[in-house]
């Protein structure tokens, strides 16, 4: 039950940065390219890579199961999901499995784009009922 509060604090944290960071982003850049988006999924992708493999048993700075849940699921996630997606794809790539890679590449950018255009359609289509 510990490492669920954990997970909450952490995703908290990454939630409140990422939600910070875009509104910066936003004023320095604009709007009309997810600079932010980006830069987030570019920092969250180091992040949960080089901490992740920093502290694990064998690492360096080996740290307890719960601070890895903290900073990789936690802060990481509640930051970007887009670094475990890339910490996977690369685990994948390590142990050779590349018709997985491109299966995990394919169907979460893919996919992903595909689904939030039906959400957005499905959205769009109720938003136009009347009485609603």
């Amino acid at each position: 039950m510990l490492a669920y509060l954990w997970v909450a604090i952490g995703s908290a944290l990454g939630g409140m940065a990422r939600y910070g960071f875009g509104l910066f982003a936003s004023r320095m850049w604009g709007d009309a390219f997810p600079w932010g988006t980006i830069i987030i999924n570019i920092v969250g992708s180091f992040v949960i890579g080089f901490f992740g493999t920093l502290t694990l048993a064998q690492g360096r700075f080996p740290v307890s199961e719960n601070l890895r849940l903290f900073v990789m699921v936690g802060i990481c996630g509640g930051f970007t999901t887009f670094s475990s997606f890339s910490l996977q794809t690369l685990n994948l790539m390590r142990d050779g499995e590349w018709l997985a890679v491109g299966g995990n590449v394919v169907g979460s950018v893919v996919l992903c784009l595909l689904f939030v255009w039906l959400g957005a359609m499905l959205a769009g289509e109720i938003n136009q009922l009347k009485g609603a």
